[in-house]
């Protein structure tokens, strides 16, 4: 039985977290309350990704905490991560669970309700929906779906969903209440004057929202 939970999940990007770093900033913000952490750099080969990725197993290493590598399947085995995260236009994720066995959590991205339906809970283990708002952290990113969208993508998925997306301290209420079992965030975190502190207050507001 896989364990995760999606309560704050931290997506790690490698010109945010300048000039702490993503081993560092990951260090802090685990400190802080974050409960799963992606490895995402879109222009690293996958040697670097290896190399990043392996850091930050060490560093979390006794933590609980998973650690999901972005897209890189070669990668993701390479280090021996706890997961992998794909989107629509990456390989399928039937294909990505072929590869990489069942042991490995996988979540997919989805966007619109052609992706959210068909999400089969044989093969994907959670879904991050969105964006909710535009965010610079993925130029390429789908037209932002709002807090509605948001619950209305969630609504058709049989899995647990994480929002994302230009989320922030002041959206927890309405991501939780729109249905997401926790918020992914990168900027609310990564390039932080403390990730530890922005990772305790994140996750004090989560706490509240759920009392």
């Amino acid at each position: 039985m896989k364990q995760f939970d999606l309560s704050l999940y931290l997506v790690l990007d490698p010109d945010l977290c300048e000039p702490t770093g993503m081993v560092e900033t990951t260090r802090l913000a685990v400190r802080g309350g974050v409960t799963m952490v992606q490895l995402r750099d879109k222009k690293a080969s996958t040697a670097r990704m290896i190399e990043t990725g392996m850091a930050l197993k060490a560093a979390l290493a006794g933590t609980g905490v998973p650690l999901i590598i972005n897209d890189n399947v070669e990668a993701a085995i390479a280090i021996g991560a706890d997961g992998i995260h794909v989107g629509q236009e990456d390989m399928s994720a039937d294909e990505v669970r072929a590869r990489v066995g069942n042991e490995m959590i996988l979540g997919l991205s989805v966007d619109r309700g052609e992706h959210a339906r068909p999400a089969d809970p044989r093969h994907v283990d959670y879904v991050g929906v969105g964006p909710v708002f535009p965010t610079n952290t993925k130029l390429d990113h789908s037209p932002a779906i709002g807090f509605d969208g948001l619950a209305q993508l969630i609504g058709m998925s049989p899995l647990p969903a994480v929002a994302i997306g230009g989320i922030k301290a002041e959206h927890i209420g309405e991501c939780l209440n729109a249905g997401a079992k926790g918020v992914a965030v990168v900027s609310a975190i990564c390039g932080q004057p403390d990730p530890e502190e922005a990772a305790r207050h994140i996750a004090q507001m989560i706490r509240e929202v759920r009392r």
